[in-house]
């Protein structure tokens, strides 16, 4: 549904992912200072931390505050006023707050200056709620606490929803983890005053632009507390959303009650209905080219041309806010032209990104170095031309 993926994170962390936002899946960014005394913990080996994390099944009660942090040493966007706004997303500092009972009664709150955007779930019924324009979106929830992509904000298993906190960010790293990842433990954290063990993975390839990434474990309930992405060569992280203040009891039952403000305009959401996304989180129409830290999205011509109409009408059909059209032409000017085998295009690089716009339409992103995305602009249109045409396989 449109209002929900507007208020995610989701595509800071999938990689690849959907469209510009994805741009944001691999961040610069500041640290959350944690200067604190080494805490002791029981040693723990890599492949124990692993496995109490697979282990998970539930997360516990938990009141708290995240504080996600970006700057992905982009060009000067546009502002537009609008907290959920792409240009918002992919800059400065966020903080979530959650109330987190169990998988079907939670609140996760997005406040920001003059503002606030709030999802909660109770039981059966779903809200979303932005002041900025006093609007609300009513979604009944299927029996089940996986039964919708947003329903379970904080459950380590829906893996499928959007990453608003550690814990789903801590899935989609681990995600990663096999013959291609090397996996320490690092010295012991102080995370939000928990005692936290870190485990560390790092792609061992030379053509991915992740150096490593670090996942604090809280010491005695096995919950990510905190991840932090770094770029090859960096001593502060890339990216980062971690918990500053938590507390694991279990919140009271008013804080899932929600009735509409007085003169919100409420749509009725249908479960199901909204922007599409295929099982690996790509917009309907992508298609992934290579595997784990290699990944590339390879997305449609459709996403730029949406998007580009999305400026007429304030909307977007590929389930982007319709203020996205300026910072992507921001993004365009900016981009080096390059050409190769492959073709031609125009190429936009950070720390930790990669994006290639061929003169076809093509747009292939990933935490990748551009030869990676040259490699996958010639297998793509080879595999097209092939195939006359038919979608490349997607990879999981």
């Amino acid at each position: 549904m449109k209002q929900l993926v507007n208020l995610s994170r989701g595509t800071r962390w999938a990689v690849p992912a959907g469209a510009v936002v994805v741009v944001g899946g691999v961040l610069a960014g500041s640290m959350i200072s944690v200067a604190q005394a080494v805490p002791s913990l029981p040693p723990r080996t890599p492949a124990q931390l692993l496995a109490s994390l697979a282990g998970q099944t539930s997360v516990p009660p938990m009141t708290g505050t995240i504080v996600e942090t970006s700057s992905l040493g982009l060009p000067s966007l546009p502002g537009t006023g609008n907290p959920t706004s792409v240009s918002s997303l992919l800059t400065g500092s966020h903080t979530i707050r959650i109330w987190y009972a169990d998988a079907a009664h939670f609140r996760v709150a997005v406040p920001q200056n003059m503002s606030e955007s709030d999802l909660i779930r109770n039981g059966g019924n779903a809200w979303l709620w932005e002041s900025t324009n006093n609007t609300v979106t009513h979604l009944m929830v299927p029996a089940g606490p996986a039964s919708s992509r947003h329903a379970a904000a904080v459950s380590p298993k829906a893996s499928s929803a959007p990453p608003m906190t550690p814990q789903q960010a801590a899935n989609e790293v681990l995600a990663k983890v096999g013959p291609t990842t090397a996996v320490r433990v690092d010295s012991n954290v102080s995370v939000a005053g928990e005692a936290a063990y870190q485990l560390v993975l790092a792609p061992k390839s030379s053509s991915s632009l992740v150096g490593e990434i670090r996942i604090a474990v809280d010491g005695t309930r096995n919950v990510p507390l905190r991840v932090q992405v770094f770029a090859k060569g960096a001593k502060t992280p890339a990216v980062q959303i971690g918990f500053t203040s938590i507390s694991f009891v279990k919140p009271a039952a008013a804080n899932f009650a929600f009735t509409p403000p007085a003169g919100a305009k409420v749509q009725q959401q249908a479960p199901g209905s909204g922007a599409k996304h295929t099982s690996a989180g790509l917009v309907s129409g992508a298609y992934t080219i290579g595997t784990g830290w290699l990944a590339v999205a390879d997305l449609p011509q459709s996403v730029l041309s949406s998007v580009r109409a999305g400026q007429a009408t304030g909307s977007t059909g590929s389930g982007l806010s319709g203020d996205t059209g300026p910072i992507i032409n921001a993004l365009l000017r900016s981009a080096t032209p390059v050409s190769g085998s492959w073709g031609s295009g125009r190429l936009l690089t950070t720390s930790l990104a990669s994006v290639l716009i061929t003169s076809d339409g093509r747009v292939l992103v990933g935490a990748v170095t551009p030869q990676v995305l040259y490699d996958a602009a010639a297998q793509a249109a080879k595999v097209a031309g092939e195939s006359h045409h038919v979608p490349l396989p997607t990879t999981k």
